[in-house]
């Protein structure tokens, strides 16, 4: 049976959010993260940035000398994910098959639901409708039968974009792109293909997987299947997952360490709240890393006892990332923290075991959420935390 999936994504969400929040921001180059002085790292750019050069990743200083006109605004990323969560109860309308990839892109698989709401394409239609009309935010939509073709339709016509991709026309669909729009295709990767000639999808699928073989070896039959449409990874409903994990894709890949581990304090943080909110702890801490090439790495060490603590996850993360990673380290394209294991039933207890640091850091995590539940997320932020992020 063939399937029906919609891939949204929020156009420069942060920034539309808080533009919708101060309705004077309009048409201003905002930059969500940093500091007007030039300190820290950005978070996100609304499109007015973006046509300045700016782009989520890049030092504050950088963006300031691209756009010294630039709103720059400190995130909120409780209150982002509050507005997460009624775009997702949009979602939850026409199917409980709800994958989160962030706060604001999602997979839905629809297939169960035809029969109910009508065609994939009517659903995302009014899926993008009541995410305009309820939350005053633009999301751009893609419909198609897997994952990876439902994902290049939402990004063809950023922003504000609605692409439907039938089943019959996925190839033409395809053939045009570029052929660093297969998923994989890194720089390197890229390189072969340029010495080859190729430089589109209905190019690659003129040579022979055979010929192909021995340039790309065993990454050939990965490419080969999505040059021809055909991606077989399910939609995964949230409440399936077996972890919870946050992670950021940059606009650039970065090879700078220093802002690199900012960024794993930053998800870290996040992981750690979702954690407490949610009652749980893991007893494994999971670091995902992707490369400029594609290459996707993870690496994960496991605790004595499950831990839901900012300090205890950081500081394993960090370990993972400084230790565990090839050396040199090429630049990075995405980076991810994760906790699993979870010990469900005794996941608000203390164990008999906890050390006095462990329960110190227990108390200093209450005390700051507590501060951002009420203050807000950019109340307080930590001494090792990304300087002028949060």
């Amino acid at each position: 049976m063939v399937r029906a999936i919609i891939h949204v994504d929020m156009d420069a969400f942060y920034a539309s959010v808080e533009i919708r929040e101060r309705p004077e921001l309009r048409g201003c180059p905002v930059v969500v993260g940093g500091t007007p002085e030039g300190r820290g790292v950005v978070a996100a750019a609304s499109y007015e940035a973006r046509r300045f050069g700016i782009h989520s990743a890049m030092p504050a200083a950088a963006a300031r000398r691209l756009c010294p006109q630039a709103v720059f605004l400190p995130p909120r990323h409780d209150f982002y994910a509050e507005v997460s969560r009624s775009l997702h109860g949009i979602f939850r309308r026409y199917t409980p098959q709800v994958e989160p990839l962030a706060l604001d892109e999602a997979f839905l698989d629809v297939t169960g639901s035809l029969r109910l709401f009508g065609s994939a394409a009517a659903m995302g239609r009014r899926i993008k409708e009541e995410i305009r009309s309820e939350l005053k935010l633009v999301a751009s939509v893609g419909v198609g039968p897997n994952k990876f073709i439902a994902k290049l339709a939402s990004d063809a016509r950023k922003p504000d974009g609605f692409v439907v991709v039938e089943p019959d026309g996925v190839q033409p669909f395809l053939d045009p792109q570029a052929i660093t729009r297969l998923w994989g295709v890194g720089q390197v990767t890229a390189r072969v293909f340029e010495r080859l000639g190729i430089r589109t999808i209905g190019q690659f699928r003129q040579y022979s997987p055979h010929l192909l073989r021995q340039h790309l070896g065993n990454a050939t039959d990965h490419l080969w299947a999505l040059a021809h449409g055909r991606d077989e990874r399910p939609v995964i409903p949230d409440q399936e997952a077996k972890s919870v994990s946050n992670e950021t894709t940059f606009a650039r890949d970065i090879s700078d360490t220093a802002a690199l581990r900012a960024w794993l304090r930053e998800l870290a943080e996040q992981v750690a709240r979702r954690l407490r909110k949610q009652g749980l702890r893991g007893r494994t801490i999971q670091l995902k890393v992707r490369f400029a090439d594609f290459t996707t790495l993870t690496r994960s060490q496991s605790l004595a006892a499950p831990t839901d603590t900012t300090a205890e996850i950081t500081r394993v993360a960090e370990q993972l990332f400084m230790t565990r990673l090839p050396t040199p380290r090429p630049p990075v394209r995405l980076i991810g923290v994760g906790v699993g294991g979870f010990d469900e039933q005794n996941a608000n207890q203390f164990t008999l075991f906890d050390s006095g640091g462990a329960a110190r850091a227990r108390a200093v995590d209450s005390v700051v959420d507590a501060i951002k539940d009420r203050f807000g997320v950019a109340a307080l932020r930590r001494g090792k935390g990304p300087p002028g992020y949060k």
